[in-house]
């Protein structure tokens, strides 16, 4: 049984490192609304200037590369998110020969790192002229997802009662049936936890769009954010806007399902 003076400890403990994580979000957005310049010194301060998100937003072209990322971010998590149910329920309830041998070659995508395939995807997809579409970054980052996704869905239908299963079927439900209408609807907090993660990673993906894209109107959010950095080095709070604008969606994202992201995470820590 857990004494009050180890509740104690312990809510001391996560607050201290809740404030170290907060402190540089709070710095960066003080720094977005200080004056325009720099702004105010420390220890004064001369107001909130919400104009520096419009200026950034305009010099910035904010508009497409979020559009941009937007597009892929969604297109990615949607189709990793759906051949991940799909794999993760094949090796999860599933015998077939070879089953283990395929699964460990799907988990190689979790242990080669992106620097060390972009070059060979680079020529890859020069000769087959997808560089410098949305297909260059939609391809690889559903690829990469997926194995990640496959492993996530994998331990959840793992963890599932056999007799739920063997109940379904019992009933003459078929396989997809007993997927889609069983099993899904119980799956729903580790599919939303794996929807935030895979969003999120591909988001702040920067190298693949770095290398796969010349053209600026295919831009994705954090690579839009690197050269516009390059622009205005001197305007500290014009960075900050800027800094603040690319990571909102992810933060809006995980706010609306930061519930079922937490119970998705203890599941699986509880099951894993």
């Amino acid at each position: 049984m857990i004494t009050r003076r180890e509740q104690a400890a312990t809510y001391t403990i996560l607050g201290v490192f809740a404030l170290i994580a907060l402190l540089p979000i709070v710095g960066i957005l003080f720094t977005a609304l200080q004056q325009k310049g720099g702004g105010a010194t420390f220890g004064t301060f001369d107001g909130l200037h919400f104009d520096n998100f419009r200026r950034a937003w305009e010099d910035g072209n904010f508009g497409q590369y979020l559009k941009s990322s937007m597009i892929v971010a969604v297109s990615v998590v949607v189709l990793s998110t759906f051949v991940s149910i799909l794999a993760g329920y094949a090796f999860g309830l599933m015998r077939f020969r070879g089953s283990e041998v395929i699964f460990y070659i799907f988990l190689l995508g979790l242990m080669v790192p992106m620097e060390a395939m972009i070059v060979p995807l680079y020529y890859d997809f020069r000769d087959l002229a997808l560089t410098d579409t949305y297909w260059a970054l939609i391809l690889p980052q559903a690829g990469v997802s997926t194995a990640f996704g496959t492993f996530w869905m994998r331990a959840f239908f793992r963890s599932v009662p056999r007799s739920l299963v063997e109940a379904a079927r019992i009933d003459g439900a078929s396989s997809w049936f007993t997927l889609w209408r069983v099993l899904l609807p119980l799956a729903r907090p580790a599919v939303l936890t794996m929807v935030v993660l895979l969003f999120m990673w591909t988001w702040n993906e920067f190298l693949l769009a770095l290398v796969m894209v010349t053209d600026e109107g295919l831009r994705t959010a954090p690579l839009g954010l690197s050269f516009f950095v390059g622009r205005n080095q001197a305007d500290l709070t014009l960075l900050a806007a800027g800094a603040v604008i690319v990571a909102t969606p992810v933060v809006i994202l995980y706010v609306f399902l930061q519930r079922h992201f937490i119970r998705g995470m203890v599941s699986g820590a509880v099951k894993g």
